[in-house]
């Protein structure tokens, strides 16, 4: 990979929620629920935050695109310093920042057929799509991301959960993103479907140079698809490295503890479906 900035740094970041009494609300005291967490993304490279629930990874994720501010630290996003950023400053880079969610039933609305749900984003984001070629540009996300795409005019119950999450994934590239945070993409699939669609990631991110910040408590996904992995437990970072030497010799108990839990080795992560 080029020696150039990376495009998204993370540094010595801590969230924190207050603790408030139940009667007058006062703040009591704070839960940390991230602390000092570092980390570097470049384009077309994956980093995997893993760890039980209620770790913190979805809690970096949030903190990554301005959902939530943190108590310390610093987001950078291709040179910019954007944790103090207003709403309005993110919204032109969280067109550059796009996230898959876990639950595929519940991330797309119900009563929009799947042009109307990936052209959201460009209602919100004028200018990046000519409404002209809505239609033209929708059926072509759809197959880029394995859809027929007649499937233009259909809504997302006549969808099963792993075609629900492709439309996801159209969505996500819809607005041309130079990042994808995808928090727990494919936990909610059958196996099989998993295999199909971190294919398709990988597809995607070697054609479009995408970087992913990828989230999951499963790591037999982490180990396939993330080039780099960072361990969390309880807000902190434990153990981080390559995936490859991190899996095959971890030095933290706790990641070892974690990886002594994969109950079996999916054969089908190395193969083409």
């Amino acid at each position: 990979m080029a020696d150039t900035a990376p495009l998204l740094k993370v540094d010595h970041l801590r969230v924190a929620y207050p603790i408030r009494s139940s009667i007058l609300l006062r703040k009591t005291g704070e839960n940390i629920a991230v602390s000092d967490v570092d980390f570097e993304l470049s384009a077309g490279q994956t980093v995997g935050l893993v760890g039980e629930s209620g770790s913190g990874k979805s809690t970096v994720a949030r903190t990554v695109i301005g959902l939530v501010k943190p108590a310390a630290g610093r987001v950078i996003f291709e040179g910019q310093d954007i944790t103090d950023y207003s709403p309005r400053r993110l919204k032109s880079v969280r067109r550059e920042m796009q996230m898959i969610f876990q639950d595929p039933y519940a991330s797309l609305n119900p009563r929009l057929t799947v042009r109307d749900i990936i052209a959201e984003g460009w209602r919100v984001h004028p200018g990046l799509v000519r409404r002209a070629r809505w239609t033209a540009e929708a059926k072509e996300l759809l197959e880029r991301v394995g859809l027929n795409p007649d499937y233009s005019d259909r809504y997302p119950h006549q969808f099963s959960g792993g075609q629900r999450q492709r439309i996801g994934i159209a969505r996500a590239l819809a607005l041309k993103p130079k990042l994808i945070i995808c928090d727990e993409a494919v936990s909610a699939l059958d196996v099989s479907v998993q295999a199909q669609v971190l294919n398709l990631l990988d597809d995607l991110q070697r054609e479009l140079q995408l970087a992913y910040l990828f989230i999951s408590h499963d790591l037999s996904v982490i180990e396939h698809i993330c080039d780099r992995v960072l361990v969390l437990n309880g807000g902190v970072v434990v153990e981080e490295g390559p995936a490859t030497d991190l899996f095959h010799n971890p030095q933290d108990a706790y990641t070892k503890r974690l990886i002594a839990a994969v109950p079996v080795v999916r054969p089908w992560l190395n193969t083409t479906p």
